[in-house]
């Protein structure tokens, strides 16, 4: 089971904030408030982790019904955001559906 810190606590990369603004127009604050979305979904990112890292994703709503996919670690108490993107069409049913 993947456990978010409490209280969140953001640490970012200034290459990565900066490259996910540039890349997808995702801020830190916009990609921050999906953490918070009661109904995001988490689930292990196998493919990127390592013996080092355990990498994780989410999927998540933004105050504005935004809906991102986002690829984070934890680090300590802080989330590590590594990667933010809008949810693409074959991703959205995973947030959506209900089980």
């Amino acid at each position: 089971m993947i456990r978010i810190p409490e209280p969140a606590q953001f640490e970012w990369d200034d290459g990565n904030k900066h490259k996910n603004w540039l890349t997808h127009q995702v801020s830190t604050t916009e990609a921050e408030e999906a953490f918070f979305d009661p109904d995001r979904r988490l689930a292990k990112d196998v493919i990127h982790s390592t013996e080092s890292e355990t990498r994780s994703i989410l999927l998540g709503k933004t105050r504005k019904g935004r809906l991102l996919f986002i690829v984070f670690t934890i680090r300590g108490k802080y989330i590590r955001v590594i990667s933010v993107r809008d949810i693409n069409k074959k991703e959205r049913p995973l947030y959506e559906n209900r089980t």
